[in-house]
């Protein structure tokens, strides 16, 4: 198994920050994502700064192939306590020239355990 280190981490937060100001974000549209934006009052742009300020204190696990869709980038996933919650957040860079994307942005279901904190 490959061994991540904070650099590793750090090299794919910078990349994913750098693509963010050139692209959009694709957030998925799934049950669990929209119910906690609605439950935590989260709007659009306060998802994104979320995004924007992951460090490696809040990596958790990855990269890992996405298992829908083996030509996707791998995923990468991370936690943040946002208004008292913990939110699992997974995120890759999109394909070439592409929007990174949002695959989940929701409250926790299992225990989170941070590398790096």
């Amino acid at each position: 198994m490959l061994q991540i280190t904070r650099e590793d981490v750090e090299s794919f937060l910078a990349d994913f920050n750098a693509k963010v100001s050139v692209y959009d974000i694709i957030f998925l549209n799934r049950k669990k994502n929209e119910e906690t934006l609605i439950q935590l009052e989260i709007n659009a742009s306060d998802q994104i700064e979320y995004l924007k300020s992951l460090s490696p204190e809040n990596y958790f696990k990855g990269p890992t192939k996405d298992a829908y869709d083996p030509e996707s980038p791998p995923n990468w996933e991370f936690g943040k306590i946002i208004e008292g919650h913990e939110i699992f957040i997974k995120i890759n860079l999109g394909k070439p020239n592409k929007n990174v994307m949002c695959i989940s942005f929701h409250i926790a279901e299992h225990e989170m355990k941070y590398l790096f904190k």
